[in-house]
């Protein structure tokens, strides 16, 4: 079975970043976190903000690395080696520049696509095969305007669809944490 035991959400701490773009996955974490009653504290022997419950029968561990997304594998890889969690029972949700805001889609392994929060837990956990909720924030079309663009706040309907694309993938979530990947997959991409 593929069931996720960790689910990971990328971003930067401190308040100057919490409504950028390059935090989809905080936001997404945050609130699959409260529509289940996880409750996050800090744990410096996995460099972030933590938190375990019980979700539908299976014991899930949540983690907001506080690194900073450059070296988010840090904190990651402490807690997956810390549980003895496998990388396909891994799900991290990140920011993706190369699908539009609206999409949110489910893979299971691939490249870093120059995510640098992704090279960094490929690094860490020595294996690229971890599921990827990716959150579709368009991209501003110059390589060399990314940087900017990922640490600016959506604006309008921009802002918008990557919240409904987040609402399609929590609508999922339950499938993936039972293991159920193909039908969350279908379910997901089909949306």
């Amino acid at each position: 079975m593929n069931e996720i035991k960790l689910i990971v959400g990328l971003g930067n701490p401190g308040a100057e970043y919490a409504a950028t773009r390059h935090n989809a996955g905080f936001w997404w974490l945050d609130e699959f976190a409260q529509t289940h009653k996880f409750t996050f504290k800090a744990e410096s022997k996995f460099h972030g903000l933590t938190a375990r419950a019980q979700v539908q029968g299976c014991e899930i561990v949540l983690l907001k690395p506080q690194t900073f997304m450059n070296v988010s594998g840090r904190a990651v890889g402490a807690l997956a080696q810390f549980y003895k969690i496998e990388a396909q029972h891994i799900l991290v949700v990140h920011d993706e520049l190369d699908l539009p805001p609206g999409t949110a889609k489910l893979k299971l392994g691939g490249g870093h696509g120059g995510h640098n929060g992704l090279k960094d837990i490929i690094a860490h956990l020595g294996t690229r095969d971890f599921w990827r909720l990716r959150i579709g924030i368009g991209h501003p079309g110059e390589r060399t305007d990314v940087v900017g663009y990922v640490l600016r706040t959506p604006q309008g309907e921009e802002g918008e669809l990557i919240e409904q694309a987040m609402q399609k993938a929590h609508n999922v979530a339950h499938l993936l944490l039972e293991g159920k990947t193909e039908a969350a997959m279908l379910k997901l991409h089909s949306a």
